[in-house]
């Protein structure tokens, strides 16, 4: 859907804003918002800002997160108030915009509040400070930003803002609350969709490399609980036991360079594959012998990583890589035990849940290598684990596909939702008779 624009414009002499409607002015930002610097209040409930979830409760950001955050406890006077409507700079405002606050209470020194001077909507600025334009601007306040320096109030002064009619920035916020609304719906979809591909992806592999790909297969108790049944040709053994090789690739972390031999860390290892550009570090070919000395690795060998992340398995695809700490290199007896059936194995839900019962960790679950062996292995025939990796190589490939789909709407969407943020706020599309329709 196209959106008409202003009847006439002029040049608004800010670079971000270009061209305005010709009824808007543009007004310093510290005349707009001053800064709020008061001390909090002994009641003052703790707040989290963030990108994703604005400004929130502590305890609401813990529970969303799953993850603990720093509370003061003492010294509490380094604390800052907050009270609704304030928007708040956050240490990483250069990436994401500043947040609108709607909540009372304290939060950390190191943000910036910004109090509303003039009578301003704040669902207005609050899409346009976190536009992509803005931002874009925000960004040419400092030449440190990104290099993780905190903006300040210094920063917000320099970037002029629009100056609207009340009531029109009241409609073009109702319209963006709609048309954003409408956009956050179809992406929810598409994430469902890809939650639900993901849950068919690990119960295929799961059922294939447990009960096999023969429904009327004869079953056996596996002896082990909550796996059932098995089919009754196959052995269940020790991981270890038909492995030719398990090299753990521990020792001192090589020099990185720019240039020279891939290092494969447990970045690059992801579903199974290896992701070249997850994470690129290269070290010097000097130091390749002496990196490896443990063995090289051949095409198909397992990778498998100890922790951060722990399990997961991808089969080498070129040999002209090194290996980092944090990941163990298997490989199967052959004849006996297929390579590729061996990541599946890994891959799969029990074998996943077993990992999870030797691991270690209170941040991040690791694994030893030496508690590797007690891991343990559904075998099949060696010719029925090639025919189960194969059939899973090519159904992966199709919910891969599928996955890819979504994500690429998922991204199409997002990109319109931002630049019809930023057309709107900044006056390229006359949304007035749209908002009051």
């Amino acid at each position: 859907m196209s959106f008409p624009r202003y009847p006439k414009y002029k040049d608004s002499g800010v670079e971000w804003l270009g061209e305005v409607p010709e009824h808007w002015g543009v007004g310093q930002s510290r005349r707009i918002f001053a800064l709020r610097n008061e001390r909090a209040a002994e009641s003052d409930q703790q707040l989290t800002a963030s990108q994703e979830h604005g400004v929130i409760y502590q305890e609401d950001f813990v529970r969303l997160e799953g993850r603990r955050v720093v509370q003061v406890i003492k010294g509490a006077d380094i604390l800052k108030h907050v009270e609704p409507n304030d928007f708040v700079i956050s240490m990483r405002s250069f990436q994401g915009g500043i947040e609108w606050c709607k909540l009372r209470g304290c939060i950390s020194s190191a943000y910036v509040m910004l109090i509303p001077c003039e009578r301003i909507h704040c669902g207005f600025f609050s899409y346009l400070l976190k536009s992509q334009s803005y931002i874009q601007a925000l960004q040419t306040t400092s030449n440190l930003v990104r290099d993780g320096q905190a903006l300040r109030y210094e920063n917000f002064t320099k970037v002029n803002l629009p100056l609207v009619p009340m009531e029109e920035q009241a409609g073009i916020a109702e319209f963006l609350d709609g048309e954003t609304g409408k956009i956050d719906e179809l992406v929810a979809e598409q994430q469902r969709l890809m939650e639900l591909l993901k849950e068919k992806r690990q119960a295929v592999i799961s059922h294939a490399v447990t009960k096999g790909l023969n429904p009327r297969a004869p079953m056996k108790p596996s002896s082990i609980e909550w796996l059932g049944d098995v089919p009754e040709h196959w052995e269940v053994v020790g991981l270890t036991k038909y492995l030719s090789l398990l090299v753990d690739y521990r020792g001192r972390t090589p020099t990185k360079v720019d240039e020279g031999v891939f290092l494969i860390t447990a970045r690059n290892i992801r579903d199974g594959k290896i992701d070249y550009t997850a994470s690129e570090e290269f070290i010097d070919e000097a130091e390749y012998e002496d990196v490896m000395r443990r063995g090289k690795p051949a095409l198909g060998d397992v990778l498998f990583t100890t922790e951060a992340p722990l399990g997961q398995v991808a089969n080498i695809d070129r040999t002209d890589v090194a290996l980092a700490q944090r990941v163990i290199k298997f490989r199967g007896q052959p004849g006996i035990l297929d390579n590729y059936f061996l990541k599946y194995w890994l891959m799969g839900t029990f074998s996943q849940s077993d990992m999870e019962q030797l691991a270690t960790g209170s941040t991040a679950l690791g694994i030893k290598g030496s508690k590797v062996g007690q891991l343990r292995l559904c075998l099949p025939p060696n010719e029925e684990q090639v025919t189960i990796a194969s059939f899973l190589a090519e159904e992966l490939t199709k919910l891969d596909a599928l996955a890819a789909e979504a994500q690429k709407a998922i991204d199409l969407l997002q990109e319109r939702r931002t630049a019809l943020i930023s057309a709107a706020v900044t006056g390229q599309i006359d949304v007035r008779k749209l908002a009051a329709a």
